[in-house]
């Protein structure tokens, strides 16, 4: 099997290095804007550097891996449906409804293959807390926590083109919200602060978001996330039923500590970043994209996923700018 990827910043990097290094996935061959940076890539991983993007749909690949800047995934992933070649695409497909629904479409028109990446759906703490409550160990499920927090805020390029913190990060817990629980978001009330760095209110962004999300059959689910943790960067997903409580992201690098006397002791290496957090959960997921090229499995995250997490995402910043709960009802569905 060879397999185009394209782009080679950090995400692009870190995918390469685990195709480059999968029994299956036979050659690669790595793209980018930059060809310089293609070829520095290519050169240490023993792949092939491609002179441009285009040289990937000419040059013959089994399946295409997208992996640049936010802003190209929708055309790149169009191509690739257009030459009938199953895609990876990185979340999002893009930072809005109308563009993400018209891909989703032609995705759907051509029979194509699409699988979204939503990396937390593999890793073995959100995996086995989904398992406990469908399993019914929690009991009926009353509330449900999130947070996501990054170390340190982005670049001002990558915020520019991110889609805002509920689009570009919190779109994940919503993405778990769905995927652990079973349960569909049928109203949001957000807010958000840009105070902190100027980038923020540079790019006509917020460093720091709260939502309140009611689930079907009255569960309530609290969503926090910033830009600006400077303890290091922490995930994690509380669950409370009528019978127990769990959580996942909570072990011995979780960055936090209890003021407690006899509170477990802080963490000695704090999780860093999220490719350092969800390093086997990134691996897997492309593990089970190229199952699904091989026919040996189906696919774990579709479009039509991550429109469900988009949608909550959009509900979240018009609420947030309308200062107002806003029903899910009012986001377009676009679903067929």
């Amino acid at each position: 099997m060879r397999i185009g990827l394209i782009g080679a910043g950090r995400i692009g990097s870190f995918h390469a290095r685990v195709l480059s290094r999968h029994p299956e996935a036979g050659s690669l061959l790595v793209a980018d804007a930059d060809p310089a940076r293609a070829s520095a890539l290519a050169d240490r991983l023993g792949a092939t550097a491609a002179p441009d993007v285009d040289a990937v749909f000419s040059w013959g690949v089994d399946a295409v891996v997208v992996a640049c800047a936010t802003p190209g995934h929708a055309g790149l992933v169009r191509r690739a449906v257009r030459a009938g070649l199953p895609v990876f695409c990185e979340k999002p497909l893009a930072t809005d409804l109308t563009r993400t629904l018209g891909v989703l479409a032609e995705v759907a028109a051509a029979g194509g293959v699409l699988q979204l990446g939503f990396m937390r759906r593999f890793d073995p703490g959100f995996r086995t807390a989904r398992e406990l409550v469908r399993s019914g160990a929690l009991g009926r499920l009353t509330s449900v926590r999130t947070m996501t927090a990054d170390a340190a805020p982005p670049g001002a390029a990558y915020l520019a083109g991110s889609g805002g913190l509920y689009r570009d990060c919190l779109v994940h817990d919503f993405d778990m919200l769905r995927w652990v629980t079973g349960l569909e978001v049928t109203e949001v009330y957000a807010t958000g602060s840009d105070a902190g760095p100027p980038v923020f209110r540079e790019a006509g962004d917020i460093g720091t978001a709260a939502a309140v999300l009611v689930l079907e059959g009255g569960t309530l689910a609290g969503c926090t996330g910033t830009r600006c943790n400077g303890a290091g960067y922490d995930v994690r997903m509380e669950l409370s039923g009528e019978l127990d409580q769990v959580s996942a992201g909570l072990d011995d690098r979780t960055p936090i500590a209890s003021t407690e006397p006899q509170g477990p002791p802080p963490a000695g290496r704090p999780w860093a970043d999220f490719l350092e957090r969800f390093a086997g959960a990134y691996a897997a997921e492309l593990d089970a994209f190229v199952k699904l090229v091989r026919g040996e499995g189906t696919n774990p995250c579709d479009g039509w996923e991550g429109l469900h997490a988009l949608r909550i995402a959009e509900a979240c910043e018009l609420s947030r700018r309308e200062r107002r709960p806003v029903p899910l009802a009012e986001v377009p569905t676009g679903l067929p």
